[in-house]
């Protein structure tokens, strides 16, 4: 019963390091996707930097300071909303963005503010929503390589430690057994020649 027991925990062992070794390679492929979304954002926000500060220097000249000021006070406030989606246990950050928007601010901006500084805050605007994207990304990418690493160790400790030595214990009982087989078979076999013998000796 024991040696039935034990090569029960070796199958099952086996089948769990096959999920894991399974579940390892999905995160690293979803690991090195989101990494090369990453790269490619991270020289998206490069020239985005670039354009927002050189749109805000063209601002600055053509309207001046106070009108930049002026337009940043009535600029409305902005919601971040963070939910989670599940990539095999990994609970990922989704960043969404609103803004509120409203009827005066909307009209003050297409009346008062100038082209320039229109332009200007699109760019800070399209700056920000990437700036979010990479943050979200990145974090992503941390808790994928957390998950990798203890996935990792699962593994190992499974194929190095506990499947070998659960083996050892089910080639000790199996030998164990062997041996009492064999002592058993002896045993019997000299009974059944003592057994002739006084058979003999009676007749």
């Amino acid at each position: 019963m024991e040696l039935l027991k034990t090569r029960g925990r070796i199958r099952l062992a086996k089948r769990g390091l096959d999920l894991l070794k399974l579940k390892r390679s999905s995160l690293i492929m979803e690991f090195f996707k989101v990494a090369k979304e990453v790269k490619g954002m991270r020289e998206d926000v490069t020239r985005s930097i670039e354009e927002a500060m050189e749109s805000e220097r063209l601002s600055e000249i053509m309207a001046g300071k106070l009108e930049i000021e002026n337009a940043a006070f009535f600029q409305p406030h902005l919601k971040v909303d963070i939910a989670a989606k599940n990539v095999m246990g990994v609970r990922i950050p989704e960043v969404a963005m609103t803004r509120e928007d409203s009827f005066m601010n909307d009209l003050y901006e297409n009346i008062s503010l100038p082209t320039s500084l229109m332009e200007t805050r699109k760019s800070f605007k399209d700056l920000l929503n990437y700036l979010m994207m990479i943050a979200e990304k990145e974090i992503a990418m941390r808790k994928l390589l957390i998950e990798i690493d203890k996935t990792k160790r699962r593994t190992n400790s499974i194929e190095n430690v506990l499947i070998p030595r659960l083996t050892e214990t089910a080639n000790y009982i199996k030998m164990r057994l062997d041996e009492i087989d064999r002592e058993t078979f002896i045993t019997l076999k000299m009974i059944k020649g003592k057994m002739e013998e006084r058979g003999e000796e009676a007749v």
